[in-house]
């Protein structure tokens, strides 16, 4: 990974993390800042050319370090929370919301672990016996950057030690080594974004191949993880049934179901205000000519392909899994 500039804001310029992340970038050029906001937040910035080669920031989150999970989103718990150690993302699939959410596609790192740390605590506490799942990978993906920020390596140890603590590791990611490297959680599930190979070379530029994660994940069974699959967003095609029903083939036959959490499965979808953006981005992009409508303020799948694309995903995918492992995602 080749980061050319990093910013790092004053009040965490001698944080011994950021020491640690220098060492790893020696030849890049390093800018002092107040706060991030001044270099993440300007409107005047094109996250298309800024894509082609992002700048890492160094920062401090003060609140807001695990947030309420949307109604209706989770694997199976009364009590669901996401928090976001960065904001944006390695790769550049083309139906990511997180191109329409922030005006940079500078990475943002927030170094503070310790403060995300005790909220989890403090969460987990509060409600001793019923379990809580926390998902990362909401505003990023959480392995990507595995090797610059051991943000796993970190938590990890916390999520082994409170008892009704459950955690989430969203990913396209191959960087499971910090895993590989220590023994199993129990609680932890390592949960990989699939799409079948035909579509994924279209739209998830720089992520590696379904083989490549697949590969991963079979490591990770064969070392005692638990692995969870998250089809979402399934993208239309023509063939959107062959190409799915193959991929499920492919998927099951080298996934053990004994040591596979969850399953989930959703349609492509943005809220308008970001589709309106990202389509402006990329105007030629052939995801936005799909049979696309606008309901309650969502960009989506006209209503009955929607409602057939999931009927037909659904019935093909439960030919391999139990339906206690199957989540469908109506957000």
């Amino acid at each position: 990974m080749n980061i050319r500039r990093i910013y790092i804001e004053a009040a965490i310029r001698q944080h011994p993390r950021v020491a640690q992340i220098l060492q790893r970038f020696p030849k890049a050029d390093v800018i002092d800042c107040q706060r991030y906001g001044e270099v993440f937040n300007p409107k005047a910035q094109n996250f298309r050319l800024q894509k082609q080669q992002p700048a890492l920031i160094l920062a401090e989150k003060y609140k807001n370090h695990a947030l309420p999970a949307p109604p209706n989103y989770g694997i199976g718990a009364q009590k669901n929370y996401y928090f976001s150690h960065m904001l944006n993302c390695l790769y550049d699939c083309r139906y990511c919301f997180l191109q329409g959410m922030y005006q940079s596609a500078n990475y943002v790192l927030f170094v503070n672990y310790e403060d995300y740390q005790t909220e989890i605590n403090r969460l987990c506490h509060e409600s001793p016996n019923e379990p809580i799942h926390f998902f990362s990978g909401y505003d990023c993906d959480s392995l990507a950057f595995e090797p610059i920020t051991d943000f796993a390596a970190q938590f990890l140890p916390l999520f082994e030690k409170i008892p009704n603590a459950w955690l989430e590791l969203r990913t396209k990611s191959t960087q499971i080594r910090n895993l590989l490297n220590r023994s199993a959680v129990k609680r932890c599930i390592v949960a990989f974004s699939l799409s079948p190979d035909a579509i994924a070379q279209k739209v998830e530029a720089k992520a590696p191949t379904l083989e490549k994660r697949l590969a991963a994940m079979v490591k990770l069974q064969q070392q005692g993880w638990i692995v969870g699959i998250r089809f979402d967003p399934l993208i239309y095609q023509a063939d959107y049934q062959k190409l799915y029903g193959d991929l499920f083939a492919q998927v099951f036959e080298k996934i053990a179901i004994e040591s596979l959490h969850s399953v989930s499965l959703g349609t492509f979808r943005l809220p308008e205000k970001y589709f309106k953006k990202i389509h402006k981005l990329y105007p030629e992009e052939k995801l936005f000519s799909s049979p696309l409508s606008c309901q309650q303020g969502m960009v989506s799948y006209q209503s009955d392909l929607e409602q057939q694309m999931m009927s037909d995903c659904t019935r093909l995918l439960l030919n391999y899994i139990p339906l206690e492992k199957f989540f469908p995602c109506t957000i």
